[in-house]
C-alpha cells in the first residue's frame, strides 16, 4: 500500500508534533502503560496500544482547531512506545523473585527502560528503509492503525471515532464491574480442580477474565488454536506422564499435580519456545541482511545531494550512531553501579566489558529481528519473550565463561547482574518491536519520519517514568509468585519466573536440559507441522511459539484465550457480511481492547486499595460459605457478559455502519 502523491505535501503544511500532541499522548501513556504492566504480571501477554490511542486522540483532538491526521499519528506513536515499552516486566521482577531486591528502586528501572528504550529507537532507525517502505511486509496492525486515523480524518470519520470510543467505554466499564464483583466476593473468577488420570493426574483450571477474551479476539483463531494445541501437550500428554506414580492414593492431589507442573512441564515448555524463536531467527537473517545493505546504499545516496521527500527524512544518521555509542556509556555505569557493593565488585571489569558488548552487538541483532517480525505478524503476536529467553541463556553463557569458576554470594550476584544486564537488552528488543509497526502507519497518512522518531523517544522517557511505581505498586499489593514473603494471591509473572530460573539453572548447574531437550524435540516437530500447512494450505498455520506458550503458561491464564480467539472469529464473520466490513471489524477489535484496559486499571486501582489497607481482601462483603454459590454466578454472570457485549458491539457496529 502506498500514500498518494498529495499527502506528503499536506503533511508538511500541518501541524504534526505539536506541544498538545505531547500531552495527549502522555496522559494516554499513563493509563494503557499502567494496564499493560498489570496483564503483563498476570497472564504474561500485553496489548498494542496504538490503535485504541489512535481512537481516543481523534475523538480529542477534534474540539481544538487546526488538527490533523498526522498530529493524531504523533499521540498513538507516544502511547505506543510507552505501552510497548512495559514489557519490560517480563524480566525485571525475576530480580525480586530471586531475592535480590525487595522493591524496585526508581531512578535504576527509570534508566534502564530509558536507555534501553531510547537504543532500541536509535537501532532501528537505519532499518526503517528496507523493513518499511522498500519492503512487501504487511504490517497488520501498522495498517490497521492508519486505517483507523484515516477514517477518523474523513468525511463521517466523527461519528465513527464516538462509535469506538463507546465501545472502548463499554468494554472497560463491564470489565471492571465483573473484577469489583469478583472482589466483593459476590462472583467467583477462577474455578479450579485437580483429578487423576491413570495413574497420574492432572489439573483443569480457568480465571474467568473479560481481559483474556479481549487477548484472545486480538490474537485471532490461529495463535488461539495453537495455544490449545500447547496446552493440550502438557495438560493431558506430559503432566499425566510426569505425575505417574507421584499421586497420593487419597486426599487432593492439587499441590502434587500443580508442583510438577512447575518444576518439569513448564521447562519442556521453555525448550519448545527457545526452538520456536531460534527457529524463526534463522528464517529472518537473509531478509534482515539484504534490508541493512539497502539501508546503507539509501543513505549513502541521500548524502550525495539526492532531493529526499518529506516522507523519507529520518533523524540523521550521524546523530543515529553518535547516540548509540554515548549511551553504551550510561550503560556501563549502570552496570558497575549494579555490582559495586556486591561480592563480584573486586573482579567486575571483565563481565561489565563483555555485558556491554553484548548490549551493543545483540541489541543491533534483535531491533533487525523484531523490526522484521512485528512487519511479519504484528507487535502483540511478535515472540519478544522468545527472544527474551535466548537473551537471557546467552547472556547466562558468556558471563559464566568469562567470571569463570564461583559459589556462594558470587553465584547468587553473578544470576541477578545477567537479570540486569538481560533488562537493558530487553528494553531494545520491546521498542524495536513497536515503532517499525508504528513508522509505517506514518508511511500510509504521510507523516514526517523524524518527528515520528522523536515522537517515539518522547514515548519511551514518559513510559520509564511510569513504569516503576506501577511495579513497585504491584510488588506491595501483591508481591511475585515464588519471591520470598509471596502472597497467596500473588502475580505470576510468568516470563519473568521462567527467565530467572533458566539463568539460574545455568550457573548452579541444576538446569535440567533433558527437559528442555524434550520441549526442543516437540518445538521441532510442531515447526515441522507448521511448514507442511504452510505449503499444502492456504490459511491453515500452527505458529511454534503459540504452541510453546501454550504448554508453558498455567492453564487457568491460558484456556480463555483461544475462547476469545473463536468469539472473535464468530464477531469477524459476521462484521465482513455487512457493509462497511473493516469499520466493524475495529469495533470489535476496540471492544476487546475496552475489556483489557478496564479489568487492568481496576487491577490497578485494586492495588493501591489492598497496599493501603494491608488487607488482601478489603472488599469482601460475604465469607467463604458463599464460594459454592459464587461460583456458579461467576459463570452465569461471565457469559452473560460476554453475550451482552459482542451484542451491544454489533448494534452500535450496525447503527454506525
Amino acid at each position: 500500500m502506498t500514500t498518494s502523491t498529495e499527502t506528503p505535501k499536506a503533511a508538511g503544511q500541518v501541524r504534526e508534533l505539536t506541544v498538545r500532541s505531547v500531552i495527549l499522548g502522555g496522559i494516554i501513556t499513563l493509563v494503557f502503560t499502567a494496564a499493560n504492566v498489570y496483564l503483563g504480571l498476570k497472564v504474561g501477554l500485553t496489548f498494542a496500544t496504538a490503535i485504541p490511542a489512535a481512537v481516543i486522540s481523534m475523538a480529542v483532538l477534534r474540539y481544538f482547531a487546526d488538527h490533523s491526521i498526522v498530529e493524531n499519528n504523533i499521540v498513538q506513536t507516544i502511547a505506543s512506545a510507552a505501552g510497548t515499552l512495559s514489557a519490560i516486566i517480563f524480566v525485571l521482577p525475576g530480580l525480586i523473585m530471586i531475592g535480590w531486591w525487595t522493591g524496585f528502586p526508581y531512578w535504576i528501572t527509570v534508566a534502564v527502560c530509558a536507555v534501553g528504550g531510547t537504543l532500541g529507537v536509535m537501532y532501528s532507525i537505519p532499518l526503517r528503509r528496507a523493513l518499511v517502505t522498500g519492503s512487501d511486509l504487511p504490517y497488520p496492525e501498522g495498517v490497521a492503525g492508519a486505517e483507523v486515523l484515516k477514517v477518523g480524518d474523513s468525511t463521517g470519520g466523527a461519528e465513527e471515532s464516538r462509535a469506538g470510543l463507546r465501545v472502548i467505554v463499554m468494554g472497560a466499564v463491564s470489565a471492571a464491574a465483573f473484577s469489583l464483583l469478583a472482589s466483593l466476593k459476590v462472583v467467583s473468577n477462577s474455578l479450579a480442580t485437580a483429578f487423576r488420570v491413570g495413574s497420574g493426574g492432572t489439573m483443569f483450571g480457568a480465571i474467568l477474565s473479560l481481559a483474556l477474551i479481549g487477548v484472545g479476539h486480538l490474537v485471532g483463531i490461529t495463535v488461539g488454536i495453537a495455544m490449545l494445541v500447547g496446552l493440550i501437550i502438557s495438560f493431558f500428554v506430559l503432566l499425566p506422564i510426569r505425575t505417574s506414580g507421584k499421586v497420593p492414593a487419597t486426599g487432593d492431589i492439587m499441590d502434587t499435580v500443580s508442583g510438577v507442573f512447575s518444576s518439569d512441564v513448564r521447562f519442556v515448555g521453555a525448550g519448545a519456545i527457545a526452538v520456536a524463536a531460534v527457529w524463526t531467527l534463522l528464517k529472518l537473517i537473509g531478509p534482515v541482511v539484504r534490508g541493512v545493505v539497502e539501508a546503507v546504499a539509501s543513505s549513502r545516496e541521500r548524502r550525495t545531494g539526492h532531493e529526499v521527500d518529506i516522507t523519507e527524512r529520518d533523524i540523521p544518521i550521524q546523530i543515529v550512531a553518535a547516540v548509540s555509542v554515548l549511551f553504551l556509556i550510561p550503560i556501563g555505569l549502570l552496570l558497575w553501579d549494579f555490582v559495586k557493593d556486591t561480592a563480584l565488585a573486586g573482579s567486575a571489569g571483565g563481565i561489565i566489558a563483555v555485558s556491554v558488548i553484548f548490549v551493543l552487538v545483540a541489541g543491533l541483532l534483535i531491533a533487525a529481528v523484531c523490526g522484521y517480525m512485528a512487519g511479519l505478524i504484528g507487535s502483540s503476536n511478535s515472540p519478544i519473550s522468545g527472544v527474551g529467553i535466548l537473551v537471557a541463556i546467552t547472556a547466562a553463557l558468556l558471563i559464566k565463561v568469562t567470571y569463570g569458576g564461583a559459589s556462594g554470594n558470587e553465584l547468587e550476584a553473578l544470576v541477578a547482574y545477567t537479570l540486569f544486564t538481560t533488562a537493558v537488552v530487553f528494553g531494545v528488543a520491546t521498542i524495536s518491536n513497536d515503532n517499525l509497526q508504528d513508522l509505517k502507519t506514518g508511511q500510509l497518512v504521510g507523516a514526517t519520519p523524524w518527528k515520528q522518531q522523536v515522537a517515539l523517544i518522547i514515548g519511551v522517557a514518559f513510559g520509564s517514568l511510569i513504569i516503576p511505581p506501577v511495579l513497585e505498586l504491584m510488588q506491595t499489593a501483591f508481591g511475585f509468585q515464588g519471591a520470598p514473603g509471596a502472597k497467596a494471591d500473588a502475580l505470576a509473572a510468568p516470563q519473568a519466573a521462567l527467565i530467572s530460573a533458566l539463568v539460574k539453572g545455568v550457573f548452579g548447574g541444576s538446569l535440567n536440559w533433558s527437559l528442555i531437550g524434550l520441549g526442543v524435540l516437540i518445538g521441532a516437530a510442531v515447526i515441522v507441522v507448521d511448514e507442511v500447512l504452510g505449503k499444502t494450505t492456504k490459511n491453515l498455520r500452527l505458529p511454534p511459539l503459540a504452541v510453546g506458550m501454550g504448554m508453558y503458561l498455567p492453564m487457568a491464564l491460558t484456556l480463555i484465550i483461544p475462547i476469545g480467539a473463536f468469539l472473535g472469529r464468530i464477531y469477524d464473520n459476521w462484521a465482513a457480511r455487512g457493509p462497511n466490513a473493516e469499520f466493524r471489524k475495529r469495533l470489535g477489535i476496540l471492544m476487546a481492547t475496552g475489556l483489557i484496559v478496564g479489568e487492568s486499571l481496576y487491577g490497578v486501582v485494586f492495588a493501591g486499595i489492598v497496599a493501603a489497607t494491608g488487607n488482601d481482601e478489603p472488599l469482601a462483603i460475604v465469607g467463604d460459605g458463599f464460594a459454592t454459590v459464587a461460583n456458579w454466578l461467576g459463570v452465569i454472570v461471565f457469559a452473560g457478559l460476554i453475550a451482552w457485549l459482542y451484542a451491544r458491539t454489533r448494534k452500535t457496529a450496525a447503527d454506525a455502519s
